[in-house]
């Protein structure tokens, strides 16, 4: 019992009784109880402090609570969002996930830079964008040469990214043409090791080679149905001396495939309208590598405020494909968000990140209250955990450091935690300034 359930008891479900019978009925209360389960994340019961091991991934979909290991997690600016998925990653990372964050604020810096110096700079990635050493890639390097159909389907995806602008549609012919030529250059580049893998000489075979043959077939192939000219323009800035020449064409080829933490800092560029989708594409494609590779591993794709860009039409499909598809590799992709107007107005949001996030996370709302019954709506609340989740945070304890997290999963089962770490933790996770030049 809790103090203060009485007033809500109805009275026709009372009666009297003995204390030996009525103690009988203790057998059926319990407060928040540990996770039977190797797996988990170590929160805090909200009412006694008292420590608790707790599965959201691997146990719900055990018992047929889940049937996904995706969540979506919303938490205005200030309500412990980022503190609280610093906690979640640490201790997925420590248990052996493979984990990829695309991050727009800095939030992930201070615990990448503590596994980096933990594992001697052997873990740790953390790519940034500045002026003086803009992100590079290279989407065309592979260690072993190995370019499965994904890979493939993402590099064609990528080129037309950078050919076509939103509203521009794509036919299958230009498809079709540029699948073709990243399977020949695949094979060109199988066949002479002198050959460097990267965007200089896929265009340059481009240039020189394709255009050549594809003027010398049989079956004429009109520039109105594919204009390869107008492409080779369009992409003349991603070449040597171009605008943007460093960004596909990095000769550190740094192997992402073993390295477990990966964090994509790209909030210089979030508003770049030509880098940011194709930054965006290549770190998908760098999980996707993850997903198909790697057997038996867990994975961990988690898109904080930069999965905005992954909502344009040329990405729609992709992100649906991924929530649809994670599980299969025993994976799972988590969204965080801070605005509840981009939610509620994204139908790529509605329709492909919370109809597959079985787990959903939410934080403190009280910025969001007049707005909530949207997001009730939206996610599907039933009025008893639209309560738990209004109740965060209202009646904490002054002693205790800690801000308290909503975790429904799968509709039918839902609880409020505390977050409270240790001194050292909390240096770790914080996202406030001063705290982060102190430390």
């Amino acid at each position: 019992a809790m103090p203060g359930n009485a007033a809500d008891f109805p009275a026709e479900e009372s009666f009297h009784t003995f204390i030996e019978q009525a103690v009988c009925l203790f057998t059926e209360e319990t407060n928040y109880r540990s996770s039977l389960s190797p797996f988990g994340i170590k929160m805090v019961d909200r009412l006694t402090g008292k420590p608790l091991h707790l599965d959201i991934s691997d146990l719900p979909m055990k018992r047929g609570i889940t049937t996904n290991r995706n969540k979506f997690v919303l938490g205005p600016s200030g309500s412990g969002k980022s503190f609280f998925m610093n906690h979640l990653v640490r201790q997925y990372y420590e248990q052996g996930t493979h984990v990829v964050l695309v991050d727009t604020g800095n939030s992930y810096q201070g615990l990448c830079e503590m596994i980096r110096c933990k594992t001697n700079g052997a873990d740790g990635v953390y790519f940034t964008y500045t002026e003086e050493k803009p992100i590079s890639f290279n989407p065309f390097y592979t260690d072993d040469y190995v370019f499965d159909v994904e890979k493939k389907d993402s590099i064609k995806t990528l080129l037309l990214t950078l050919w076509k602008s939103e509203d521009d549609k794509v036919t299958k012919t230009e498809s079709g043409e540029l699948g073709s030529a990243v399977n020949a250059y695949i094979e060109r580049i199988r066949a002479d090791r002198s050959i460097v893998p990267s965007f200089n000489t896929f265009y340059e075979y481009m240039r020189d080679d394709y255009r050549r043959e594809l003027a010398e077939r049989e079956i004429k192939v009109e520039k109105s149905d594919f204009n390869i000219d107008n492409m080779l323009t369009t992409m003349r800035q991603y070449y040597r001396d171009g605008r943007y020449d460093f960004l596909l064409n990095s000769t550190e080829n740094i192997d992402l495939l073993g390295k477990r933490f990966i964090v994509f800092e790209i909030d210089s560029i979030k508003e770049n309208r030509e880098l940011f989708p194709v930054v965006t594409i290549i770190i998908m494609e760098a999980f996707i590598n993850k997903m198909r590779r790697l057997k038996g591993v867990r994975k961990q794709l988690i898109v904080e405020e930069a999965w905005k860009a992954l909502s344009s039409a040329n990405m729609a499909e992709y992100l649906r494909y991924m929530y649809k598809t994670v599980r299969k590799y025993y994976g799972e992709a988590i969204v965080v968000t801070q605005e509840v107007d981009d939610i509620i107005s994204s139908p790529v949001v509605k329709e492909s990140i919370i109809n597959n996030s079985d787990c959903k996370i939410l934080l403190d709302q009280r910025k969001y209250m007049n707005k909530f019954d949207a997001i009730q709506s939206l996610l599907g609340l039933t009025e008893k955990e639209k309560s738990q989740i209004l109740s965060i945070n209202m009646a904490n304890n002054p002693s205790r450091l800690y801000k308290e997290v909503w975790i429904g999963l799968g509709g039918t089962q839902s609880a409020v935690y505390a977050t409270e770490v240790s001194a050292e933790e909390y240096l770790a996770y914080t996202t406030e300034e001063t705290e982060k030049v102190e430390v």
